[in-house]
């Protein structure tokens, strides 16, 4: 696929060498064995790419011989997959049924939305593929949801969307903020993100999703998850969350290590796992860097009276120390909140 806002495209243009290829079962071995070194009680493996589907399913079956290989103190073992969806079958689903996967298939909403921007090597449309692979899923009873770029012609049908999604037996959805090039301040493509967008997006779909809430219809928005878990005394899963970054580990196919995939640029290598153990590569200086440059607070945060539920969201999103959707965050607290306060009564 070449969808339009591909954070990831804009992430390796910006490296000396832009493109490792598919990794070799060689690194993969190498990543699953620093792996099983470093973890203790439990450990999560998650496939991203690009479209980590290409390395064919033979691949992942490597995997598994690695994971027995290694993994000799039974540690436990978490995996996940973003897809796009367009090389699913029968065989895949029944890899994703044995091994216990959670799929994250990408889709925007409707056909007029989602193809706007995600759309093929040939410019053309990807919607009728997805939804077929969400049929798949659903007969084979795949565990999956939905992620959804809010970029801004999301942003503008946020009822809509959510509709779709319902209209569609949809019931766990992730939606994530489009982003624009690294270094770039929000707003400066066609398809970017603007905070009063962004605001109403909020906004609209939360008024749907409280209305469902209840009459006990209940379905999945991880974020507005995370809010109520928050109200109720939780931390939250989801890191942009946490007011501070973490390190990820993210591996390239070479073997190179970023703490975060919003960061796979030169500056961020922290090591390769050819080279260097988890243990080392998270003591490294630049992750220290990196984790710490998140820590820096804005003054406007510490006044705020939603500071402890917003916490300045994602560092990427930062300029200045200050998330660029903070108009978006506040006034959208200010319209929810008590609202959110009867879901996390009603939850308790």
């Amino acid at each position: 696929m070449r969808c339009h806002y591909c954070f990831y495209h804009s992430l390796t243009n910006q490296r000396e060498q832009s493109d490792y290829g598919m990794m070799s079962y060689a690194t993969l071995e190498q990543l699953v064995k620093r792996g099983f070194e470093g973890a203790t009680k439990s450990i999560t493996f998650a496939f991203q790419g690009g479209e980590p589907s290409l390395c064919g399913l033979d691949f992942y079956y490597e995997f598994e011989k690695f994971i027995i290989k290694y993994n000799v103190n039974s540690i436990d073992v978490n995996r996940a997959f973003q897809t796009n969806g367009l090389v699913m079958d029968d065989l895949w689903c029944e890899y994703f049924i044995k091994y216990n996967y959670l799929v994250g298939l990408s889709l925007d909403g409707p056909e007029d939305i989602n193809d706007l921007y995600r759309v093929d090597a040939n410019g053309e449309g990807t919607f009728s593929r997805v939804l077929k692979t969400k049929e798949l899923f659903d007969s084979h009873k795949v565990e999956y949801n939905i992620l959804s770029v809010v970029n801004r012609e999301v942003a503008r049908h946020g009822k809509k969307i959510y509709q779709f999604f319902k209209d569609n037996g949809i019931r766990h959805i992730q939606f994530i903020n489009c982003l624009d090039d690294l270094g770039n301040r929000q707003g400066s493509n066609q398809y970017s993100l603007t905070w009063q967008r962004y605001l109403k997006f909020l906004k609209d779909t939360f008024d749907v999703w409280y209305e469902d809430i209840m009459k006990n219809d209940v379905y999945v928005i991880r974020q507005f998850d995370n809010y109520i878990a928050m109200i109720l005394g939780y931390p939250p899963e989801s890191c942009n969350m946490n007011g501070f970054c973490s390190c990820q580990f993210v591996i390239e196919a070479d073997g190179s290590v970023y703490p975060c995939d919003f960061y796979v640029v030169d500056e961020y290598r922290i090591g390769n796992v050819y080279e260097n153990t988890l243990r080392e590569m998270f003591e490294s200086e630049t992750t220290k860097q990196f984790i710490n440059a998140s820590i820096v607070e804005n003054p406007k945060c510490l006044r705020c009276k939603w500071y402890q539920i917003c916490r300045n969201g994602c560092n990427r999103e930062r300029h200045d120390n200050l998330n660029e959707f903070c108009d978006a965050y506040y006034n959208f607290f200010n319209y929810a909140y008590e609202r959110m306060i009867q879901i996390a009564k009603r939850l308790k």
